[in-house]
């Protein structure tokens, strides 16, 4: 059995039980950062002695088979440094093979820094779209908020301090200056913080960047006035672009909130 276990983000207090007794019995832990993971065994004043196996971005296509193997024969543990593997951590590339090679594989779910951030800050939470790191480089980072700026969901990104403030510019340029939004640093930690405003304040306030491990959630973009005419317009474009009636007239609705059957049978009047 392959099991993936969510460790703390912050505060140990937060290392469930079953991630305790896994850790004391696996013989076998697949690790983001083998040292991490000691250094994890000591806080929580485990003695036993695993096989630690390092599995990160660099290796995991190449280790999988081993631990595949492993997992057939007896439980291997995979963990990161923080809250759940695969979550913008290494473990998606093994828990696919596991799946493809009929490994059973189960969870012990934990801390999240997706959802501690998503439920502090005071943001719609009904819908959600996780968007990971955002693009290291400006022109990328750019294209994609230029993309994500009509998204109806609540949006949440992982973010470095160094770079917080060039991708809290570039959110306010992108969805505008008056979106809501919050910034959680350091959660569960000593010194958690959420700061709650308006992209353009967010944006002034961290101008400086900050310290610690960073969430920023962003409220979805509101309808958009529903105009007929240019619904219609842009429903056949978007036929003519290639895309099919059905899926032109749904985009176009839920941008729109207009009915997607009157946008369908429009179209249809007007081909």
């Amino acid at each position: 059995m392959l099991i993936l276990a969510a460790t703390p983000i912050g505060n140990l207090g937060d290392a469930t039980a079953r991630l305790t007794d896994a850790l004391r019995t696996t013989p076998v832990i697949a690790s983001e950062d083998t040292r991490m993971t000691r250094h994890l065994l000591r806080a929580l004043g485990i003695e036993a002695q695993p096989r630690l196996i390092a599995l990160h971005d660099h290796n995991e296509r190449e280790r999988a088979a081993e631990l595949i193997e492993l997992a057939r024969n007896g439980d291997v543990l995979l963990v990161s440094d923080a809250g759940m593997p695969t979550v913008s951590d290494p473990g998606f590339a093994l828990v696919r093979a596991a799946a493809e090679a009929g490994v059973g594989v189960t969870v012990l779910p934990g801390a999240s820094a997706v959802l501690a951030a998503l439920a502090l800050s005071g943001l719609p939470t009904d819908r959600f779209a996780f968007e990971g790191f955002l693009p290291r480089k400006d022109g990328e980072r750019r294209t994609l908020l230029t993309e994500l700026a009509g998204e109806r969901r609540t949006l949440v990104f992982f973010e470095s301090p160094h770079r917080l403030a060039a991708a809290l510019a570039d959110l306010a340029a992108a969805f505008g200056p008056d979106r809501l939004a919050a910034v959680a640093r350091e959660l569960t930690k000593l010194h958690e913080e959420v700061a709650r405003g308006t992209l353009g304040e967010l944006a002034e306030r961290f101008a400086e960047g900050a310290r610690g491990e960073i969430a920023i959630v962003v409220a979805g973009a509101e309808p958009r006035a529903a105009d007929p005419d240019r619904a219609l317009a842009e429903v056949l474009a978007l036929v003519a672009a290639g895309a099919s009636l059905k899926d032109a007239a749904a985009e176009v609705a839920a941008a729109t909130g207009l009915s997607r059957k009157s946008l369908y049978d429009a179209a249809l009047r007007a081909r």
